[in-house]
């Protein structure tokens, strides 16, 4: 294993003004950030992942977190977030994973957005061109239910990953779905008499 190398840092941001034909009341912006690095642990076998992730995951937290919250004029606008890391045809899905499924990589971007939750995340194996798919959801834990934060953002880097790198990314959002209008779990629970596991209500804390 060798030093930390980033090829390439790729930014990618979108704002929806106008959706189903009506303006947005706010326009939504989404944005992502992704680090294309090499392979710390390329095509061999290794047994023990966590030398190189402790190498990797908090330079790419520290170099991906403040580039995204400035696209996202700071922490306060920031509502949804979420992750995903891309391996090249020559890596295994566990090197994906053991990038950002770290406290060392989530814990920084959970301060940086000022959030206290549980990341979403995709992790695959692909080659280069590869739709990078980001699912969002509320970043606070007391709001992690609301389903007008449940989002997916996507985007390509047509020359990545090659087989012996990994994409890490990080997306955010400014706000919920325009115009969301399905209503929440506890709606749907009260209409059908049941908690979220399907379980009848118990009339008594009804």
């Amino acid at each position: 294993m060798t030093g930390v190398v980033i090829r390439k840092v790729v930014d990618f941001v979108e704002d929806t003004l106008v959706e189903g034909g009506k303006p947005a009341a706010r326009p939504l912006r989404m944005a992502a950030c992704a680090a294309v690095i090499r392979s710390p642990w390329g095509s061999v076998y290794v047994e023990d992942l966590q030398p190189g992730i402790h190498a990797h995951a908090a330079i790419l937290g520290d170099l991906l977190v403040p580039r995204l919250v400035a696209l996202m004029g700071g922490p306060e606008g920031i509502e949804a977030f979420g992750k995903a890391a891309v391996v090249g045809t020559g890596g295994e899905i566990e090197h994906a994973a053991g990038l950002i499924h770290t406290l060392h990589f989530g814990n920084l971007y959970r301060t940086g957005a000022g959030a206290d939750s549980f990341l979403p995340f995709t992790n695959k194996r692909a080659g280069a061109g590869t739709a990078i798919t980001i699912p969002m959801t509320h970043k606070m834990q007391d709001s992690k239910g609301a389903r007008s934060h449940f989002l997916t953002m996507e985007f390509t880097i047509p020359d990545a990953p090659a087989p012996d790198e990994i994409v890490v990314a990080l997306g955010a959002a400014s706000g919920g779905r325009v115009h969301e209008r399905i209503g929440d779990r506890f709606k749907d629970m009260a209409f059908m008499g049941v908690d979220q596991a399907g379980r009848p209500l118990d009339p008594k804390k009804a």
